[in-house]
């Protein structure tokens, strides 16, 4: 054994610490500390358990989110990066933040019931007991069968909820080698399908008309269930809140509005069409602000030497949605990020252009704080009100992650050719840890769209599926992130991000 080791420690020794990867250069010396580093001495696991246990939900301009960001620039501070600031993108509205909530089935049965408010909503004032009844709104006529009525009821405005149990009992399988083998032999992407737009008929009722029917109503407490999965609360933001720009007003004008479980609504729903009488008992309170407060993007820099005026990014998106702590929606990607940035930081890299890591608010809404960050920083040549800005030409590329906490397997090219050698070479030095494909396709819905829209180079990950992991619910939870994934990934996008800004050239852009 120790003459084994002895050979494999002088083959290292005499091994170049450069090679020519398809003609590009790859630091295999830097590779080597950057995998020691990150998978001996990891500290992507504490990244993610302080955010996911300690910090919790991140829902954009909540108090738990401004913790959050406080904690992140700490953290960069503390691995010694320079420029961490937040920096201001839009003025977002006021803050809102569930304190409590409490939902009980009181009539003809007691159980407790699962269910979190929806995002922007009033509380209740108090502990409400109020008779359930449902109610069916599709067109403007119906709203006289309701007027009068609907005082301080709970009312159940969503059809019984259909779960998947097919879905249950399958699980969420990995991605297997033939996957991937078609992810990377597709010469032509699968074209987007957009359903073509109708005319909206006048006579439906919109959302924001419905809520506001239940408000001027009086109704106690608004109750839906929109999840197909067994324990698992969907509930997003009140319709009409990007009207009103998350204002004051609009979240005191509202009713309260709980999002329960599949099957805690379903057993509801089934008993009132029985015609037996259902009560609960509902107790909401969320926090307010009471001024509006802009949203903020946290940055941080490794500085470049003699390129330092052009930069390299990598990133993913600190808010969440507000049910759970969303621990792979987006922790993980979070977590991964400052971890490469650490793991740079600690084995002393210097890279030639600046490396910047970038943690986004705003995401969940529509990439708002990537988008504003791209507008200010680099502009957009497709508005001629903005054009583009002299920090265009200096972006090299940009990496994301935000496709739960799955390890990387590849990469999408997002349609950009021209960068396929590069990335085929830096990827070989981790091709034992699963990383093997370079895909023409390109990913969309997650912050390296704000990039890939206006021309400049931004790619997201190719990621395994994770099973057991509940993104955009109540059970999204550190208990389904897998460490060792998160430690490939944070080794990866630090090789990944140092090559880049070390390479003699930019990143080549799509023609």
């Amino acid at each position: 054994m120790r003459r084994i080791w002895a050979v494999a420690g002088a083959a290292l020794l005499l091994a170049p610490t450069t090679a020519m990867r398809q003609g590009v250069p790859v630091d295999l010396a830097m590779v080597a500390k950057i995998r020691e580093e990150g998978l001996q001495r990891s500290q992507v696991m504490e990244y993610e358990g302080y955010l996911a246990d300690v910090l919790g939900a991140r829902l954009t301009m909540s108090n738990d989110m401004k913790r959050a960001q406080q904690w992140a620039q700490g953290a960069m501070t503390k691995m010694g990066l320079v420029n961490v600031a937040a920096e201001p993108f839009m003025d977002y509205g006021v803050t809102w933040d569930n304190e409590y909530v409490s939902v009980h089935l009181i009539e003809p049965d007691y159980q407790p019931m699962v269910g979190y408010p929806i995002a922007h909503t009033n509380g209740t004032n108090g502990r409400k007991v109020a008779e359930a009844m449902i109610v069916d709104l599709l067109v403007k006529s119906d709203l006289e069968k309701y007027r009068g009525t609907l005082k301080g009821k709970a009312v159940l405005v969503t059809p019984p909820a259909t779960i998947d149990i097919a879905a249950m009992t399958r699980g969420v399988p990995r991605l297997t080698q033939q996957d991937l083998d078609a992810l990377e032999r597709t010469t032509i992407a699968p074209p987007r399908v957009v359903p073509p737009r109708t005319a909206r008929n006048a006579d439906v009722l919109t959302p924001e008309e419905k809520v506001a029917f239940y408000a001027a109503e009086g109704v106690a407490v608004v109750l839906q269930s929109e999840s197909g999965w067994i324990g698992a609360v969907r509930g997003f933001s009140r319709p009409g809140t990007r009207t009103d720009g998350w204002s004051r007003a609009g979240m005191l004008a509202s009713p309260a509005m709980v999002a329960i479980t599949p099957e805690h609504y379903n057993r509801m729903y089934r008993i009132l069409r029985r015609n037996i009488p259902v009560k609960v008992d509902v107790d909401v309170r969320n926090r307010i602000g009471e001024r509006v407060e802009q949203a903020m993007n946290v940055v941080g820099e490794i500085a470049g030497s003699d390129l330092r005026d052009e930069v390299v990014m990598i990133g993913a998106h600190l808010d969440s949605w507000h049910a759970s702590p969303n621990a792979s929606d987006n922790a993980s990607g979070v977590a991964v990020m400052l971890e490469a940035m650490r793991i740079l930081k600690t084995v002393g890299a210097k890279p030639r252009r600046t490396i910047r890591v970038a943690l986004w608010a705003g995401e969940e809404q529509g990439l708002f704080g990537s988008r504003a960050y791209v507008s200010k920083h680099f502009g957009d040549p497709r508005d001629p009100a903005v054009g583009m800005k002299p920090g265009y030409e200096k972006l090299s590329a940009y990496f994301n992650q935000d496709y739960g906490s799955g390890q990387y397997l590849g990469i999408y090219l997002q349609g950009n050719e021209h960068a396929r050698e590069q990335f085929t070479a830096w990827m070989a030095p981790f091709r034992d840890l699963g990383m093997t494909v370079v895909s023409n396709q390109g990913v969309g819905s997650t912050d390296h769209i704000s990039f890939d829209e206006v021309g400049l180079p931004g790619f997201q990950f190719l990621q395994d599926r994770t099973p057991g992991q509940g993104g955009h619910t109540n059970l999204d939870f550190y208990d389904t992130i897998q460490a060792g994934d998160l430690m490939k990934n944070a080794v990866i996008v630090a090789s990944y991000a140092y090559h880049t800004a070390n390479a003699d050239k930019r990143i080549p852009r799509k023609r």
